[in-house]
């Protein structure tokens, strides 16, 4: 099985020791004619842009969970999957857990000046309502993992398909669920129909305290909205994971903004170690004709 490999230079070097490992009857390659290569192992970053040469390619398997990159590239009509990695998973939901205990406990309330604050006593979870818009590998995750601390998780889906244990909401219900979202958490993937999709209408829908909580998109949410809503105080807190500008620039406003928590987009991470047997799965499939995991619905663009 002869394999291209495009991805940054650093890629090549974290990725090939576990790909070659998990997959050692694979020759992976960083180039060559595109006619001899069997499948492409692609993040962004590589030198791949037209896969139209690639004729006998069987799979183009992406290295990232999301695909919003690639997925419109006119060439690419191979098959597409997306990255499904246990470890991002869990790194995901560890991500949105500590955050959302954060947020429910009031530790910032706890300045370290003297004061005793022994007057502010934080609800139990099961009196703390929870959101997860985006019910995917990552939404389901994250809110089975709140829901078995105790928080009662209303997820919101495009489709409003049952997750066990989640009550789950199609999005034509957003507004509803946004009302008594004390903590919303933000997992869904950029496309046509998610940009922009919280503006200043639904997030002055928030409780009062609320905390937005966004690994998922920087899409999402505006900047100047968020902003505005911020300093209107519902949210009465973001912390963001990602935006649509990375790095985030130093002068930007978000950086300096009281209610704003920056984390460098390091939710979730896809891990050699367990995402390599992922794709060695997945590229065998693809050589034996058998059906494939994870496969991108271009219509939807996820």
């Amino acid at each position: 099985m002869k394999v291209r490999f495009s991805a940054s230079a650093a890629s090549w070097d974290e990725w090939t020791p576990a790909l070659c490992a998990a997959l050692p009857e694979m020759s992976l390659e960083q180039d060559g004619p595109p006619e001899i290569f069997d499948a492409i192992i692609y993040a962004p970053g590589g030198d791949i842009s037209d896969f139209t040469p690639y004729r006998n390619v069987r799979l183009v398997q992406s290295l990232w969970a999301g695909v919003e990159r690639i997925v419109t590239n006119g060439t690419l009509t191979q098959p597409l999957a997306r990255m499904v990695d246990p470890g991002l998973t869990q790194g995901m939901s560890e991500y949105c857990t500590g955050w959302a205990m954060r947020a429910h406990l009031g530790m910032d309330h706890y300045a370290q000046d003297g004061i005793w604050r022994n007057g502010q006593t934080p609800p139990l979870a099961q009196e703390r309502q929870v959101a997860v818009l985006g019910m995917g590998e990552l939404g389901r995750a994250a809110a089975h993992m709140l829901a078995g601390l105790g928080f009662p998780v209303t997820g919101v889906s495009a489709s409003g398909g049952a997750v066990p244990g989640v009550e789950v909401r199609p999005i034509d219900q957003l507004d509803q669920v946004l009302g008594r979202a004390q903590i919303l958490i933000c997992l869904l993937p950029d496309t046509p129909r998610t940009r922009n999709l919280l503006d200043a209408h639904r997030l002055a829908l928030l409780p009062q305290g609320a905390w937005i909580i966004n690994p998922g998109r920087g899409t999402l949410i505006e900047d100047h909205v968020l902003l505005h809503a911020l300093d209107q105080g519902r949210p009465a807190h973001a912390v963001l994971d990602v935006f649509r500008s990375e790095p985030l620039p130093p002068e930007h406003a978000f950086w300096h903004h009281p209610a704003v928590t920056v984390t460098p987009h390091i939710a979730a991470a896809t891990r050699p170690a367990t995402a390599a047997p992922v794709v060695a799965e997945n590229l065998r499939r693809a050589l034996a004709g058998l059906p494939l995991l994870h496969l991108v619905d271009r219509t939807r663009g996820y």
